[in-house]
């Protein structure tokens, strides 16, 4: 497995980052991997508007990861304070998934949550149904911590779990 060059985000990747996320969660392309909520849901799971954001505020950071020139992942950072950060929008290529990028970036949010942020702990939702993928993050010392709402009304409607993972 090639090791990833991982880097903040600048507003010159988003262009080519946005469709990536796309197809990483979303529509046909997505069921090439095994992370995609495209069996769930429809429609564009972030805008650049949103990505632009993320980008431009300081209590957060979207992490890019390289192969050479080709983009391969991305996650979000976000300082919750108290000492918690969030980690969301893991992403990976739909045709790279098991390669061991989505870890290598992982790790780089952990480390960014805490070097960055002065977080203790991490933590992070998935869809309830989504038990391949809790099983994948509990691997890698995440546990449940309860449950939240999803964040938009769907029919049927869906619930988060709660990861959290000490940092310290």
């Amino acid at each position: 497995m090639p090791h990833l060059m991982i880097r903040p985000a600048r507003s010159t990747d988003l262009a080519n980052l946005q469709p990536l996320i796309q197809r990483a969660y979303r529509g046909d392309d997505a069921r090439a991997g095994w992370t995609h909520e495209a069996d769930l849901l429809d429609g564009e799971r972030i805008g650049v508007a949103e990505l632009e954001a993320m980008v431009a505020d300081p209590a957060e950071r979207l992490l890019v990861g390289f192969d050479g020139d080709r983009t391969i992942g991305c996650v979000r950072v976000a300082n919750s304070g108290g000492g918690l950060a969030y980690l969301g929008l893991l992403c990976v290529d739909p045709l790279l998934q098991a390669g061991g990028y989505g870890k290598q970036l992982i790790l780089a949010a952990e480390a960014m949550a805490r070097d960055t942020f002065g977080a203790d702990r991490i933590e992070m939702t998935v869809i309830d149904t989504r038990a391949e993928l809790i099983a994948f993050y509990e691997r890698r010392g995440y546990a449940r911590a309860g449950t939240r709402a999803f964040p938009v009304v769907v029919d049927p409607p869906l619930h988060m779990v709660v990861l959290e993972k000490p940092l310290r």
